[in-house]
């Protein structure tokens, strides 16, 4: 009967063991697939995308990831919001979705107003009533321009714009047919210095970053330096003052941890690699408070930024080790003075001992009954100071034993005193 029980149990529990072996077999060899929204072929985030993906590939042929072009960052936000895309890459001035996370700063990007020298555009104020060439409309640098425009006053009826590709809007600018161009791209950004050195073209300063800031705390102050897009003569002549946002690998807060942090492990710990296919790699950064997109970091990217964090007890081991000390103090000085009360209580009991002791003695040599009588009368009257000594803590119940045992004795004492004292009165004279 044991037998045909056992049976089944250990045929139930083989294929359990069986199942679960195949589930870890299935995990380790799962190909998860995830969407990168980039931007437009013709820019630089799409071919910055193709080249994470590539080596996010190369560490780990189970992460594919695939890059999908895009009209700008707007859409990459909507698409992050709806799964569309897993992952994206934004400028942290774009307008966030509650699903976005952060993994990783990528690179720098600062605002660039070049405007042809016939214009006599000095300043953003003097774009009123000119012809302005602005990128894609959802695309960061459009809503950038905006941002700008606003700060100093500028309302879109003030001034005529035309939007395009980076190619389109280069040879609308090339052509004469604008007079000037607004660009979002990194320091030493090819384009712009083709640009400059091919057109009748300048920079004009953005010089009220600071200001911007307190309404937008993710725009930073920058600067152009002289001679970034030409050396001699140097162009720009002087450093420029200009503003600057930061291009971010954004995560859906939904995908796993466990491949965030993998990713986000790729670009740190192979950046150099990286580097290699994409100069503006060497830029990768952990996301700092001051210039993100006010989102949180995604808790499988934070994972790996906390690896070598020291745990508690090693972050505030000097805070512990002073809270140590003082309650090691404290209950030092607790038990030195529960030891002083201690032994004023031993004193103070060891006192009425040696009242006791002698007036013993002055028993011992007492010649009548009177004088019995008072030493007696003296050792309750001592009796009765213990007792009230005991109530109020002054002396300690191992101490109260102890006089106890000498006033009882000092009893005896008297006791045989008088007996003997009687004996001596009925012993006739010689």
């Amino acid at each position: 009967m044991q037998n045909k029980f056992l049976l089944p149990v250990a045929l139930l529990s083989v294929v359990l063991i069986g199942v679960f072996g195949w589930n870890v077999h299935q995990d380790t060899q799962r190909v998860y697939e995830l969407t990168l929204a980039t931007g437009s072929k013709t820019g630089y985030y799409y071919p910055f995308g193709q080249a994470i993906a590539e080596l996010v590939f190369q560490q780990n042929p189970r992460l594919r990831i695939k890059v999908v072009e895009t009209e700008g960052a707007d859409e990459n936000m909507r698409r992050l919001q709806a799964n569309e895309a897993q992952l994206a890459i934004g400028q942290n001035d774009t307008v966030a979705v509650s699903q976005a996370r952060v993994i990783a700063s990528l690179f720098k990007e600062v605002f660039h107003l070049i405007v042809s020298e016939q214009s006599g555009i000095q300043s953003v104020s003097d774009l009123k009533g000119k012809h302005i060439a602005l990128r894609a409309k959802g695309s960061g640098s459009y809503s950038s321009f905006w941002l700008v425009s606003k700060h100093y006053g500028l309302k879109p009826s003030d001034f005529q714009f035309t939007t395009g590709s980076l190619a389109e809007t280069t040879k609308l600018f090339a052509s004469g047919e604008v007079d000037a161009i607004f660009w979002v791209l990194p320091l030493g950004n090819d384009l712009v210095s083709d640009l400059l050195q091919n057109t009748p073209g300048k920079l004009v300063p953005i010089d009220q970053a600071g200001a911007m800031k307190i309404k937008w705390p993710y725009l930073q102050a920058n600067v152009i330096p002289k001679g970034t897009y030409k050396g001699d003569p140097a162009v720009p002549d002087v450093d420029l003052p200009t503003v600057g946002v930061e291009a971010t690998l954004l995560v859906g807060q939904d995908v796993d941890p466990v491949i965030v942090k993998e990713i986000t492990r790729i670009l740190f710990e192979h950046r150099r690699n990286l580097v290699a296919t994409n100069s503006l790699a060497a830029m990768i950064s952990q996301p700092s408070e001051s210039g993100g997109l006010a989102l949180p970091v995604h808790e499988g990217a934070q994972a790996y930024y906390d690896r070598e964090k020291p745990d508690f007890f090693a972050a505030n081991s000097d805070v512990i080790g002073l809270s140590f000390s003082f309650v090691t103090l404290f209950f030092s000085w607790l038990w030195q003075l529960r030891s002083r009360f201690l032994q004023k209580q031993k004193n103070r009991a060891d006192k009425f001992n040696l009242i006791i002791i002698n007036l013993i003695q002055r028993i011992r040599e007492a010649e009548t009954f009177e004088e019995i009588d008072r030493l007696q009368e003296e050792l309750f009257e001592i009796f009765k100071q213990v007792i009230g000594d005991l109530d109020k803590d002054r002396i300690d119940a191992d101490s109260f034993h102890s006089f106890t045992f000498t006033w009882e004795t000092a009893l005896k004492i008297a006791a045989e005193r008088e007996k003997m004292l009687r004996n001596l009165q009925f012993v006739p004279s010689p």
